[in-house]
């Protein structure tokens, strides 16, 4: 990635992913996210790129995003010494969601693991990726060690038409199956591609060495079914999956239990209990914890933002929503946030303090809108 001058308003150094140009040519509005230029959105709106997303494709520069390889032998014990989630379990080219654990048992990061080859491929978030880089670098072991990929870009395609673009220019795509990530070729230049993504829907990611990722970009965007989307759908579409944000949903003072997230400790692990946090996590396993991940539904049109009070029936403070706004697919404001356990049943009813006034609301199921993804 390449480093610019000063971001506007202020004298901190910003870095540009290689698609900048790309996205100014297209008129998006740029700012810093995670010491990036990012696209936040572009003329259409946020609103438009979301229900554009929903119905057909649309193209997103994920950049930004760590891509960390991992190496050794022993790469997947190694790795499954800071993680719950089963490593050495993954196929070749099979890739899985999982948490780096710290030993009080919050989550430091979450990332996906691709076993690609003889390395592992590790994705991780943009604001932790050079703190998991260290984290990774401490803790593995067996000969094993980790480097940043610095000079890949990340392009991800999502929408219901995603499968059928990516067909015509990679006809080996079709193979690619949920959760499962490929070498091929697009567009000339050699390519990771992953069917997978943040929003609910079908799609892929398509890893690409950084000098080749406006090639692919141009290729892509192209095809009429394809629009540009910034930072602001993504965050709209994958709130309405259900999917977590780390910072905000997720963090370090919070358990994979309490996140929803026990799915992805598999029955191996959890019996080994041999990944940092396990003691607390075991337990809440067994006893449920003290407080849950729910989706919420506040009745009216006015969102509620992150931070919001959220209050029982009888008004005492019961918890504090962590992501909320405005669902374009659901019509009105969705949320999420912690509530104490005793709250955290489907239909329970709450009190949201919006702008120093409660509102009403209800626990519902998650996701708001139901995820699509490719599953034959």
């Amino acid at each position: 990635m390449s480093e610019t001058g000063k971001a506007s308003g202020g004298s901190r150094v910003t870095k540009r992913t290689p698609l900048y140009d790309q996205h100014v040519s297209l008129g998006a509005k740029m700012v810093v996210f995670a010491g990036y230029d990012m696209p936040v959105q572009y003329p259409a709106g946020i609103v438009a790129e979301h229900n554009h997303t929903r119905a057909k494709a649309s193209l997103f520069d994920v950049s930004h995003m760590g891509q960390i390889s991992v190496w050794g032998a022993a790469g997947a014990q190694a790795l499954e010494a800071l993680v719950p989630g089963d490593i050495e379990g993954l196929a070749p080219w099979a890739m899985r969601y999982t948490q780096l654990t710290s030993e009080a048992g919050g989550i430091l990061d979450d990332l996906m693991v691709v076993r690609a080859g003889s390395r592992l491929l590790l994705i991780v978030n943009a604001a932790r990726k050079e703190a998991d880089l260290a984290h990774l670098q401490r803790g593995l072991e067996h000969g094993c060690d980790a480097a940043m990929l610095d000079q890949r870009a990340l392009i991800a395609l999502q929408g219901p038409a995603a499968a059928a673009v990516m067909a015509r220019h990679v006809p080996d795509s079709e193979t690619v199956a949920f959760m499962t990530a490929r070498p091929l070729s697009l567009a000339g230049v050699d390519a990771i591609i992953s069917r997978s993504g943040y929003t609910g829907e079908d799609g892929f990611e398509i890893s690409v060495a950084a000098e080749a990722a406006a090639r692919v970009w141009a290729r892509l965007i192209h095809e009429p079914e394809v629009a540009a989307a910034g930072l602001g759908a993504r965050d709209s579409l994958r709130l309405e999956a259900g999917l977590c944000l780390y910072g905000h949903d997720i963090d370090e003072d919070t358990s994979p239990v309490e996140a929803g997230l026990a799915w992805s400790i598999g029955k191996r692990r959890r019996g080994e209990g041999d990944f940092p946090g396990a003691r607390r996590i075991l337990e809440e396993l067994i006893e449920g914890p003290k407080r849950k991940r729910v989706g919420i539904r506040p009745e009216g049109r006015a969102p509620a933002r992150e931070g919001t009070e959220i209050l029982d029936a009888g008004n005492a403070t019961v918890g504090e929503i962590s992501s909320g706004g405005f669902g374009p697919s659901v019509g009105g404001p969705v949320a999420m946030g912690y509530v104490e356990a005793g709250c955290a049943a489907l239909d329970t009813a709450l009190s949201l303090m919006v702008r120093g006034t409660p509102r009403p609301a209800r626990v519902v199921a998650l996701p708001f809108v139901k995820h699509n993804y490719h599953k034959p």
